[in-house]
């Protein structure tokens, strides 16, 4: 264990600098560090020990500067040994669940939620969108438009409405569609979308000679609106907060970071990771493996509805972050938008 190799002292001094540059961002000399410790230490004493936290890859010296700054191992450190991570006071649990109201549709609690996690922390806010399993179909209208175009009309967890354009087989006149859709409402509302895709590829693998025109119209019908599945994606705000890494990344970094975050293909894969486990989880530097986040730390918590991890949400921001206030913000945010979603399926 690491803490095992850091004797008292030196954690005490650890734990200081780490603040220190937490604070200002600037390398943190011994005799300033030796001012701010509340323990009687020489400067030599404080250059002793600061010198073999260097040797220990705790600290290193950036280019000429007499002073020192934390290296990815003194963050994990500090996060897992040396902070005490306080809860969110009432009032402002009250806030966020204030902007997380239950009466909100989903899309707008995760657009609310990233927001949020931007606006108070000052870094960027990002916030998965709630997997199918748990998106339920309320019910089910087909409109004919023009040729073979049909508009559907789906409510979804009570709240949601999704329109959208399909091309069927063949022109279908309302009353048929009345059926079609009568048929559906009667048969899956009230079931997530996941289980009607897996009810709808299993009908379109028995045998259809026995099936009426109608059974067999309402197959195509309904294949072609849940057979496929929603991509994932996030939701993300701040993403100007990313500039304030300035001091810590090169422009060329910060604009591969943009990108990432554009093709979200990898982030997704590195969010999906997260879904693995309860609480907090935290990605240090390099730890991400993610070479765009090697100069970040990024901070998550999976949230639920009914008991299940349906998504994630966290900030990115520099290494140099306050963690000890950001933990607690992240956590929170994932409990009370877990409350407002389950409440807004009731």
């Amino acid at each position: 264990m690491e803490l095992d190799s850091v004797t008292d002292k030196a954690q005490i001094l650890l734990k200081n600098l780490i603040e220190h540059y937490i604070a200002g961002g600037q390398p943190v000399a011994s005799k300033q560090l030796a001012r701010s410790v509340h323990m009687p230490m020489s400067p030599a004493s404080v250059r002793n020990i600061m010198a073999d936290l260097e040797d220990k890859g705790f600290l290193k010296s950036p280019h000429t500067s007499a002073g020192r700054i934390p290296t990815e191992k003194a963050y994990r450190l500090f996060v897992d040994s040396l902070i005490k991570v306080q809860p969110m006071a009432d009032v402002d649990i009250k806030q966020l669940s204030k902007h997380l109201d239950p009466d909100m549709t989903a899309q707008e609690l995760v657009k609310s939620a990233s927001d949020l996690l931007s606006e108070i922390t000052h870094m960027a806010g990002l916030v998965t969108i709630p997997r199918n399993e748990q998106v339920v179909l309320k019910h089910l209208e087909f409109l004919p438009l023009s040729g073979d175009r049909v508009l559907v009309i789906m409510v979804l967890n009570d709240h949601e409405v999704e329109n959208r354009v399909i091309h069927s087989k063949e022109a279908y006149t309302e009353t048929q569609l009345k059926e079609i859709s009568n048929f559906l409402n009667a048969h899956f509302a009230g079931h997530n979308l996941a289980m009607i895709r897996q009810k709808i590829v299993e009908s379109m693998t028995s045998d259809r000679k026995n099936m009426n025109n109608l059974m067999q119209s309402t197959l195509d019908m309904a294949a072609t609106v849940f057979e496929t599945e929603q991509p994932a994606d996030f939701v993300m705000a701040g993403q100007e907060n990313l500039f304030e890494l300035g001091q810590d990344q090169r422009l060329d970094d910060i604009r591969a970071l943009f990108k990432a975050f554009s093709l979200k293909g990898d982030i997704l894969h590195l969010l999906d990771r997260c879904m693995s486990s309860e609480g907090v989880q935290l990605f240090i530097g390099h730890e991400s493996g993610y070479d765009p986040l090697d100069e970040c730390s990024l901070v998550t918590s999976s949230y639920q509805i009914d008991g299940q991890r349906v998504g994630v949400l966290g900030v990115v921001g520099p290494t140099r972050m306050a963690y000890d206030r950001v933990i607690p913000i992240v956590d929170t945010t994932a409990r009370v938008l877990s409350a407002a979603l389950e409440l807004s399926r009731r």
